[in-house]
């Protein structure tokens, strides 16, 4: 469990996932989004009144991008908590190799580690639960078993989202079948908090409302046509150009400061 006591500054690293998407912010701009690291840090401030806080994660982001350029960025923040999950979209493009992946991460967690933070890491999920995530199953898995070994090694926090059941419920994901709901995200932080030992008056583990009756083969077949076109395409044409949904995105929040 995390020692509370000491946690004064909080730093958020990583992708759209702690970016936020696909959780919306009410006081924000239409692209901005909340997420579950700014849930967290909310749980956080209940118990650690003044907690500063950042979130230096940006869409799209790769692996060695987040090395390279967060985790410098966050030292010098001089963080007490370092949330870090990254990978993702490197383990959904072609070819992608696990083994070295956990070389880069490795070195990112030495470095963080190196600097006196708590650092919490993340095993992905169970994609085998996604109408899209079969054909990676096998990579994500042995890319998890290197995070558990890493987390071993360098003395870190694991929240294990592989076997987080409550995830596999199709109404924690958006209509991109990438990115949590709103939803997702609430019960994501509440997750975190929980792995951490910090108080939250809810349970990620609440049950959903029973499902309506399941949809035809042909609704289905029409909700993949629509998720191809809308967000599978724009996709592989940034991937073909060498894009980036974050290219030219800075951090939402760079800067620890008080919530």
């Amino acid at each position: 469990m995390l020692d509370l006591e000491k946690i004064d500054t909080f730093v958020a690293l990583g992708d759209s996932f702690t970016e936020g998407m696909n959780d919306p912010d009410p006081a924000g701009a239409p692209d901005a989004f909340r997420g579950w690291a700014d849930r967290l840090a909310e749980h956080l401030a209940q118990v650690r009144p003044g907690l500063r806080y950042a979130n230096l994660a940006v869409r799209g982001k790769l692996l060695r991008q987040i090395a390279e350029d967060q985790v410098p960025a966050a030292l010098e923040l001089a963080p007490d908590l370092v949330t870090l999950c990254a990978g993702g979209n490197d383990m959904i493009r072609p070819g992608a190799d696990p083994d070295a992946l956990a070389v880069l991460f490795d070195d990112a967690v030495r470095r963080l580690r190196g600097g006196g933070a708590e650092v919490v890491l993340f095993t992905g999920f169970d994609t085998r639960s996604l109408r899209s995530g079969h054909r990676i199953r096998g990579k994500a898995a042995t890319y998890n078993m290197h995070l558990r070994a890493i987390a071993d090694r360098r003395g870190c926090h694991v929240v294990d989202l592989w076997s987080s059941t409550a995830f596999y419920d199709p109404r924690a994901w958006s209509e991109d079948r990438l990115h949590l709901s709103a939803e997702g995200h609430r019960r994501m932080a509440l997750r975190v908090a929980e792995a951490l030992g910090v108080p939250a008056a809810q349970s990620w583990r609440e049950p959903w409302p029973p499902l309506e009756a399941p949809a035809d083969w042909l609704t289905l077949r029409r909700e993949d046509i629509h998720w191809a076109r809308t967000y599978l395409l724009p996709w592989i044409g940034r991937r073909a150009r060498g894009r980036s949904s974050g290219d030219g995105r800075a951090p939402k929040r760079p800067t620890a400061l008080p919530l």
